[in-house]
């Protein structure tokens, strides 16, 4: 038996057309430069990297978080995350990482991100979300998001 071949043709949509723009201002927009370290044998940013950017800016935000965001009852830890790879990053490259506050919980906060080009911020590298929980290391059960965190939150 033969392989059949796909009669459907590949359709690619302009970065603009696959996310929407953002409704609200940033939390935070961190400047992370493009490492040549980043780069894969393909000549680009490994898919794993673009994680590693988005720990970065929200830790950068963190740290401008006035008053106590976690102490040795209630730490933040990554529960999801949702990445749309928009296109390769190419070395050089300066990028653009901003966060949203898209919900708060309880015990939870839904960060959005985008990661742009910092000499062109029309070019959409990626975009989505991750959902950070605060727990109690002892226990590993969620506890109630810091008044830190909920008045930087609303700052947006």
């Amino acid at each position: 038996m033969s392989p059949r071949k796909s009669t459907r043709k590949a359709t690619v949509e302009s970065p603009a057309e696959q996310a929407p723009p953002p409704t609200s201002a940033p939390l935070f927009t961190a400047a992370l430069p493009v490492r040549w370290r980043d780069l894969d044998a393909f000549n680009h940013v490994n898919n794993s990297n673009y994680l590693t950017y988005l720990e970065e800016a929200r830790l950068q935000w963190l740290s401008h978080v006035p008053g106590p965001w976690f102490d040795e009852n209630a730490m933040p830890v990554m529960a999801a995350v949702q990445l749309n790879y928009r296109r390769p990053i190419e070395w050089p490259a300066q990028l653009s990482v901003e966060l949203f506050c898209e919900r708060l919980g309880t015990s939870s906060m839904t960060i959005g991100h985008r990661i742009l080009d910092v000499e062109d911020p029309e070019r959409l590298y990626g975009d989505g979300h991750v959902v950070m929980v605060w727990m109690d290391p002892a226990t590993g059960k969620p506890v109630p998001l810091p008044d830190a965190i909920r008045r930087a939150a609303a700052q947006d």
